[in-house]
């Protein structure tokens, strides 16, 4: 129980995904602003771009919190 107590606290907080969320995050904004500033409008794709907007951003504010140890 004391090693594991002992390897949680020294764990990083870093993975190696983090900076694909971020890259996703950026492709997910270029395809709704695209999506909005189109002519002829898709409700459900921007209603689904908007979502996954919304899930990713607070992915990566999770993420840069736990960065900084303040989560």
């Amino acid at each position: 129980m004391f090693l594991a107590e002992g390897a949680a606290t020294t764990a990083s907080t870093y993975s190696g995904f983090d900076p694909f969320v971020v890259l996703f995050t950026i492709v997910i904004v270029i395809g709704v602003v695209r999506l909005l500033a189109a002519p002829k409008k898709n409700p459900f794709a921007i209603g689904f771009g908007l979502v996954s907007l919304a899930v990713f951003v607070t992915m990566d504010v999770v993420m840069v919190l736990g960065w900084m140890g303040r989560l």
